[in-house]
């Protein structure tokens, strides 16, 4: 019999579930697409039931497929959008308010008045992060402050909150399990990096009761099992993990200085710093890398917020392409990019800026500036905002030598060797695109001893392709002066 591992990656866009088998190679993937609802300026939610119907419709999809292939599933692994946050009755599973989404910028005003009220170095010294509403701390306390239903929930000690994980894990279990992993905590703004526990000091600064938070396991666990009721037979849950850090791993970032960079709706790059945490002086953040048997993996991290979603934008709002991959058709029609730069900070900017109120401009339009101009500097953007990580990271003392590249955009070829080039470092593609949901399968699969440690899981990793850069260092530097440019006009 045929044996395999499931993989849920519930994404931002999409729910999908991944069949993998024992060599880490998918199988099968099925995958629906959601809503996104944007309510205010700045806001950004989902529907909590659609994320969980959305995730149960693929993953059902994946046990069927396994059953006609004669095969059995083993182990089911979590990945999922971090820090959009749910809060939701534990008496009758439904969410109090919709997820408020990573992206969502509402909060601001609040981070804001931590800031003055000079709590940043004492949040940053104890989880790694910048006080910012992209975080879910500060999501939580708007929803306990402004819907009366969470406040009154929390009198009747029926209140839960969790990230998309933990949600999706309670309504696997139904209701048996409310717990997340330690990768998923750090990046809620209210886990203590060091101490690896629920911060109480900063819990009470923000009023959030520290019963309504899910227990905090290793991303390599006992999670618990899915309900019979839901799956047709009980499957263990045995891995859960932020989906950048799913990447890390699915990408074997396993040694100390090895590095990620995941093109997804927004974009994320990840550098193993192993049992040391690096404190970026120039506004990148410390988080948890992984954690397995107890033992913590930490990695310095800058985020993009706005990446393959400026290609979705394109395709919905602006209507400009039917499908993502006509980009690349569309780019390579233009010799260069005639000067026109698009900043995509559509719902403010991330690191190393962490402007929130900043909003996105078009620059050096011309008569000529046509919808393949605004393509192409759409996909630019990408390459050129990674350039600004890597120019944080080097002022902190750190200079990758290479950068494993993940995630739908770079299937791109001709993003893949643009980053390459504005970037001057060399560029590998893994076989495996699906490196978020691998990452979750590796995890669920080494708890359960399908693989024995972190380099027999290594053994899976090939490489697909790899970039390496051919721009010279004059045309290099004028396409990022043109960039900063822009950057400085979006700040202003």
């Amino acid at each position: 019999m045929k044996k395999f591992i499931a993989a849920i990656d519930q994404g931002t866009t999409s729910s999908r579930a991944i069949l993998f088998n024992l060599k880490g190679q998918p199988v099968y993937v099925s995958q629906t697409e959601f809503t996104q609802y944007y309510p205010k300026d700045g806001w950004v939610e989902h529907y909590p039931d659609e994320i969980w119907k959305t995730t149960l419709k693929v993953l059902r999809n994946v046990i069927e497929k396994s059953k006609k292939l004669k095969g059995k599933i083993l182990t089911i692994g979590i990945t999922n959008q971090r820090e959009t946050t749910i809060l939701w009755d534990k008496t009758t599973g439904k969410a109090v308010y919709n997820a408020i989404v990573w992206q969502d910028r509402r909060s601001s005003e609040y981070c804001k008045k931590l800031i003055k009220q000079k709590k940043e170095t004492l949040i940053y010294n104890k989880t790694g992060l910048l006080i910012d509403a992209y975080f879910s701390a500060t999501k939580i306390k708007w929803i306990i402050d402004n819907v009366p239903k969470a406040r009154d929930l929390i009198k009747k000690k029926r209140l839960l909150f969790g990230t998309v994980d933990s949600f999706l894990l309670w309504k696997l279990t139904n209701g048996a399990d409310h717990a997340t992993d330690a990768t998923n905590a750090s990046r809620t703004m209210l886990f203590n990096i060091s101490t690896n526990e629920w911060d109480d000091q900063i819990l009470k600064i923000l009023n959030i009761p520290k019963e309504i938070l899910p227990t905090v396991k290793d991303c390599s666990a006992d999670f618990g099992h899915t309900d019979p009721g839901l799956t047709g037979i009980s499957y263990p849950i045995t891995g859960m993990v932020g989906d950048q850090q799913s990447a890390t791993i699915g990408q074997c970032c396993f040694e100390p200085g090895s590095l990620k960079s995941t093109y997804g709706t927004g974009a994320f790059v990840l550098l193993n710093t192993g049992s040391k945490k690096v404190y970026s002086k120039n506004r990148l953040l410390t988080t948890i890398g992984y954690r397995i048997n107890g033992k913590t993996t930490y990695a310095l991290e800058g985020s993009i917020f706005i990446a393959g979603a400026g290609v979705q934008w394109l395709r919905d709002r602006l209507k400009f392409i039917k499908k993502a991959s006509d980009t690349e058709k569309i780019i390579k029609s233009l010799k260069s990019n005639n000067g026109i730069y698009l900043v995509p900070a559509f719902t403010g900017l991330g690191a190393p800026y962490w402007a929130a109120n900043a909003r996105g401009i078009l620059s050096g339009l011309t008569r000529d500036t046509g919808p393949k101009e605004i393509i192409r500097a759409t996909v630019e953007s990408v390459a050129y905002q990674t350039y600004d990580l890597f120019e944080a990271m080097k002022n902190d003392g750190l200079k990758p030598k290479l950068i494993k590249v993940d995630g739908g955009m770079v299937k791109n070829n001709w993003f893949s060797q643009f980053l390459a080039d504005v970037i001057n470092i060399k560029v590998l593609r893994p076989k495996v695109d699906e490196t978020t949901a691998l990452g979750a399968a590796f995890m669920a699969g080494l708890q359960i001893g399908v693989y024995k440690s972190l380099k027999d899981i290594s053994k899976n990793w090939k490489t697909d392709k790899y970039f390496n850069s051919k721009m010279n260092s004059h045309h290099r530097k004028n396409l990022i002066k043109g960039w900063k440019a822009a950057i400085n006009k979006t700040l202003s």
